[in-house]
């Protein structure tokens, strides 16, 4: 079990960029920049299995239109897990897009977007993903907006084999990012830049083959576990289902038209949120 309070320059990697990736302020403070040439990026060092990971984001001020923000958890391969943050810019003064998704065994396709009930790119904002054995929680300043649960009893692929590292990046994606690709970036307002802080992972770290957790029940005296079997109380469901009503914008189990054979079994299943 590891509870880290991250220091940037212990627990990632620089892995593309030429520069424009940046450590500073002794490992407190990353940054990711864009410009014409080229976006950046890192990844942690560790790869996780399970855990409670926040981070920190200020986004792209002003005119972001085009370029795209991903903060997620991947494992490699063609069957690979993923659980995405993607902020899509857009803009001086309309609102960024938060998207949302789930790969299991390389299948996604289960995306939620959301608008923000905040200006992201004013401050520091805490983005954290919760994944346990029974669900995955994506929570923003500690308020939950999305539950996905695990629903391999109905047949749905949910990730618990495959370690994950985090990766970040931040590119230009202006074939689809803003209004479906019409707005394009805008490159006289480069270099673009995005920062992170305060990186904190509570998580069961998989190296040689062995999580750092015993194999059910983690148990550590230096770290609280009770993420490994968390749930959303009540107070938490309430909140989820606020942010949904008000923030929502796109429901991938609300989507007919996109999946005429009928919605994907989590949708309709009474376990899922």
């Amino acid at each position: 079990m590891a509870a880290s309070a991250g220091n940037f320059n212990q627990d990632f990697d620089i892995t593309w960029g030429d520069g424009r990736a940046k450590i500073l302020d002794n490992g407190e403070l990353l940054t990711l920049s864009l410009d014409k040439t080229s976006g950046s990026g890192f990844q942690s060092k560790n790869e996780y299995l399970f855990g409670k990971i926040d981070m920190q984001l200020k986004l792209v001020p002003g005119n972001s239109a085009g370029t795209v923000t991903a903060y997620y958890l991947s494992s490699q391969g063609p069957t690979h897990d993923e659980i995405d943050f993607e902020f899509l810019g857009n803009l001086s003064g309309d609102p960024y897009i938060l998207h949302t998704n789930v790969f299991g065994q390389g299948k996604g396709n289960r995306e939620q977007q959301f608008y923000l009930w905040f200006d992201p790119t004013a401050d520091f904002h805490t983005y954290s993903i919760l994944w346990n054995p029974q669900r995955i929680i994506f929570s923003v300043d500690g308020t939950p907006i999305r539950e996905f649960k695990n629903s391999e009893s109905i047949g749905v692929p949910y990730p618990k084999n495959q370690p994950m590292r985090i990766y970040s990046s931040l590119w230009n994606a202006d074939d689809w990012a803003t209004r479906g690709g019409l707005i394009k970036t805008d490159w006289t307002q480069a270099p673009f830049t995005a920062s992170y802080r305060n990186f904190n992972a509570d998580a069961c770290i998989w190296s040689s083959g062995a999580s750092s957790c015993s194999s059910n029940t983690p148990t550590s005296t230096s770290t609280s576990t009770d993420w490994y079997s968390q749930e959303l109380d009540s107070t938490s469901q309430e909140r989820m289902k606020w942010v949904q009503k008000n923030y929502m914008i796109y429901n991938y189990c609300t989507d007919t038209k996109r999946f005429p054979q009928g919605l994907p079994p989590e949708c309709t299943a009474t376990t899922t949120s």
